[in-house]
């Protein structure tokens, strides 16, 4: 039963570190807001919304056609 009782207090002082160290995180640090930047390849951008496979051509549409 000793043996039971020191794992249990072991793992309650284990998770109160845990707690300690995530509200540490929450009231010291201040998240940064930064500008990200996401490339998207051409050919993603010219097929219409259609993945352009290797080796196809994509139709070429025009904008004035209804």
């Amino acid at each position: 039963m000793p043996t039971l009782i020191r794992l249990i207090i072991t793992l309650l002082f284990l998770a109160g570190l845990v707690y300690a160290g995530m509200f540490a995180l929450v009231a010291f640090v201040e998240p940064t807001q930064k500008e990200q930047t996401i490339r998207i390849p051409q050919r993603d951008l010219l097929s219409g919304g259609q993945p352009a496979l290797p080796g196809q051509q994509t139709p070429a549409e025009d904008p004035a056609a209804p």
